[in-house]
Formats: C-alpha cells, sequence, structure tokens
C-alpha cells in the first residue's frame, strides 16, 4: 500500500524536525531530557498537525527504548493492561530505559482508562507520552496530569511550512519524478492553517491531479481542486477556530441570533459539546463578569449539564445559554482588573504586605509590629473601616475600572461613599 506523503517524510531525528525549537531546539526543553536520558512522563497538547506523534517517535528512537503506542478511539482498558503487561516484560522498575508508551488523543479515555494507567507510571513500568488537541486541565484526571509534564505545541510558522515543502519536493522520490515546479505557496499555507499534515496532503493531492510534466502550481490550481469537495466543518482544522471565534463575538456583541446560528454550525459539524460549554464559562466571566454574575452560574451549569446529558440533546441546553449570555448587559472589568493587576506585579516585583496585614502566629512577629494597626472592618460603622491594603508603593492604584452598566454603577456608588474618591472607579 502506496503511503501517504506526510508518513513518507515523517522525520526519524530531532535534527531533521522542523518547528516547535522552544522544545527541540539546542537548550529545548525535550533535546536536554534525551541528552540526559531522563525521559519523564508527559503530554503534549497541540492542534492537529503539529508534530506530537512525531515527536514521541523520536523521543523513543533516540533514547533507545521499546516503543508502545495506543489510539485513545478504539483501545479500552483491557488494552491498556495488555501493553503495561508487555513494556513490563521488555523494560520494568530496574531500569532506566522503560519502554514509552504512546497514546493518540489521550483526551478520549475515560476516567477508569486514564485510572489503569496510573499504577504503571508511578511505578516506572513505562513512560507515559499522551497527544490531545484538548487541554489536558480539563481532560486528563488530576492524579495522571500531576506525573506529566506538559508541552505545548505551535501551529506551523509560514517558514516552517514551506520547509516542509520544499523537503517533500527535495527529498520524497515520489514527489521528485513528477518534476514540481511550485510557483505559489499562498493556497497551499493558508489552507493548511498551521497544520503539516493537512499541508502535506493538500500538496499531495494537487501533484497526483496533475498530468503535466512537470507539475505546475498555482494558487489557482489549489483553489480549483479543494473547492471540488470543501469540507462542511473540519472540527480540527482552521474552521473549527474561525467558527468558534465568530460564536464568541456574536455573544459578546449581544446579537442571539447570530451565536445561536454559529452554535447550530458547529453542533451540525459534531464539534465537541464539552468545547462550546467550556468557551461560554470562559467568556461569561471574561464578557459580562459583574454585569450579571448569574452568567457565570448558568455557564458553568451549563457545562456540567453537558456532560451528563450528552448529545443531541445537550443542544437545548447549549442554546439556552448562549442565547442568554448574548442577552445579558455586558462588562469586561473583571478580565481588565486582572490584567493590570498582574502587569502591575511584573513591574514592581515582589512588593512587601504592608505590617497591619501580616498574619501575626508567634510573639516575636508581634514584636515586630506583624498585625498592628490592622483595623477590623466589622468594628466600624456600616462594617468598614478605611484603611491602606495596598503596599505603599502602589497606594491610590486603580486596577478595578466599573463598567458602563446597572449593577456596576451600583457598585461604584457603594465603593465611592466608602473610599471618597481615593480610587478612580
Amino acid at each position: 500500500m502506496n503511503q501517504p506523503l506526510a508518513e513518507r517524510v515523517r522525520p526519524q531525528s530531532l535534527e531533521d524536525y522542523i518547528s516547535q525549537q522552544h522544545l527541540v531546539g539546542p537548550e529545548g526543553a525535550l533535546t536536554r531530557q534525551i541528552r540526559s536520558g531522563h525521559i519523564p512522563s508527559m503530554i503534549f497538547w497541540g492542534p492537529p498537525g503539529t508534530g506530537k506523534t512525531t515527536l514521541a517517535q523520536i523521543i523513543a528512537g533516540e533514547s533507545e527504548r521499546p516503543f508502545y503506542t495506543l489510539s485513545a478511539i478504539n483501545s479500552g482498558v483491557k488494552d491498556v493492561r495488555e501493553v503495561i503487561d508487555k513494556a513490563k516484560q521488555s523494560g520494568g522498575l530496574f531500569t532506566t530505559k522503560n519502554p514509552i508508551l504512546f497514546i493518540d488523543e489521550i483526551h478520549r479515555f475515560s476516567k477508569s482508562q486514564q485510572d489503569s494507567l496510573l499504577g504503571a507510571v508511578e511505578k516506572g513500568w513505562i513512560t507515559l507520552i499522551g497527544a490531545t488537541t484538548e487541554n489536558p486541565s480539563f481532560e486528563v484526571i488530576p492524579a495522571l496530569l500531576s506525573r506529566c509534564q506538559v508541552y505545548t505545541l505551535n501551529p506551523f510558522g509560514k517558514e516552517d511550512l514551506e520547509r516542509l515543502l520544499a523537503r517533500a519536493i527535495g527529498k520524497d522520490a515520489q514527489v521528485a519524478a513528477r518534476k514540481v515546479d511550485l510557483q505559489q505557496t499562498s493556497a497551499l499555507l493558508r489552507l493548511s492553517g498551521g497544520d503539516a499534515r493537512k499541508l502535506l496532503n493538500i500538496f499531495e493531492l494537487v501533484v497526483e491531479a496533475s498530468d503535466a510534466d512537470p507539475v505546475v502550481i498555482t494558487d489557482q490550481r489549489v483553489m480549483e481542486l479543494v473547492q471540488q469537495s470543501p469540507a462542511r466543518y473540519d472540527k480540527t482544522g482552521e474552521q473549527h477556530y474561525d467558527i468558534i471565534s465568530a460564536f464568541i463575538k456574536s455573544i459578546r456583541g449581544s446579537d442571539p441570533n447570530a451565536a445561536v446560528y454559529w452554535l447550530a454550525r458547529m453542533i451540525e459539524g459534531g464539534e465537541d459539546v464539552k468545547f462550546i460549554a467550556r468557551r461560554m464559562l470562559i467568556l461569561a466571566s471574561e464578557d459580562i463578569g459583574l454585569a450579571n454574575p448569574t452568567a457565570l452560574v448558568m455557564a458553568n451549569t451549563t457545562f456540567q449539564a453537558v456532560q451528563v446529558i450528552g448529545h443531541p440533546e445537550s443542544r437545548i441546553i447549549l442554546s439556552q445559554c448562549a442565547l442568554y449570555l448574548a442577552t445579558s448587559p455586558k462588562s469586561n472589568s473583571s478580565y481588565t482588573a486582572i490584567n493590570a493587576a498582574q502587569m502591575a506585579v511584573r513591574e514592581h516585583g515582589d512588593l512587601s504586605v504592608p505590617l497591619p496585614l501580616r498574619n501575626a502566629p508567634t510573639k516575636l512577629m508581634k514584636d515586630l509590629g506583624y498585625g498592628q494597626q490592622y483595623a477590623y472592618a466589622h468594628d466600624g460603622p456600616g462594617n468598614f473601616a478605611a484603611m491602606e491594603f495596598l503596599p505603599e508603593e502602589l497606594s491610590g492604584a486603580s486596577f478595578y475600572r466599573s463598567g458602563e452598566n446597572s449593577r456596576e454603577q451600583q457598585i461604584k456608588a457603594f465603593l465611592q461613599a466608602r473610599w471618597k474618591g481615593k480610587y478612580d472607579l
């Protein structure tokens, strides 16, 4: 069987690997680990076609370890245990070169399937490398995540994609035999969306579809061939990001009709309902926040509900939440406040905690003034006692700015009555 081009030009060493220099560059984390011979269990998190599988294979090859692979799509607990038994026989606890078990799409493993890996990882029978396109903080159980390093892989940049095309033309015998004349690359790069595998698949399609000698590739020719069979919704590619962007911006822009339309596009395309609910959960705080605190409660309830209900009924819950968020008053004050506060931390460093605010559990600390002159709020009128809570260097700094909505205007009036102009609210 003829292998796809992406498989034929897959790199076999770190020297041949393109992109992800923060991991595989001369001082990259993975480079140092391979050099030292100490390979921890790890999770590769990134979009499709960013080299997660390739990196796992290279790590196994360059560290000279047995390599086992499973796909979470079609593997169960029984398959995991069988591989672990094989790994124990080929490696084990008393060798520094224990086998590597690579699990593709590990986010698709259930809790019980992930639980079945814990003992083997903890006892050193295997080194686990998982690959996922989803945030491992949500999709990998905490016990397993705590035993793994998480490394983020980025979409390929323009120069990296062009290097891939040059490699395919120069090193693959089948492509070289067609005498490819690559005149334009804009369409190929745009359609790939930073996905190396998708780029090579489209490139191979264009080459094989041509009877000419040499094969001349232009942007027009690429678009003609690809548009003959366009994908309705590529939930792992460019449309995945474009449509969720349109969905979020429609809610932020208070357009319920557009919001439910883009929601329908994702549902009809088979998008993961948890992904949709998770994005609404973030939006409820980032774009609505204090203007309607119940939005966060609604979004969190939606996120929990869709995990229990599943498809297709969860579409109704998602629709209710999307419409509620779209029709809610908007405020990004929580988002801007934490950004401003973090910027102050980076600019000023670790400023000292004012003495009145410090904890004083020992006599020495009390003698040093810790906790003295602290005004207990509930002893003051209206349960308020004015004092300085920020470091001296930041006295009077305003990180929170109230939004132009009725609820935050009430908050503003409440704070102004107490602080009497101290802060710019």
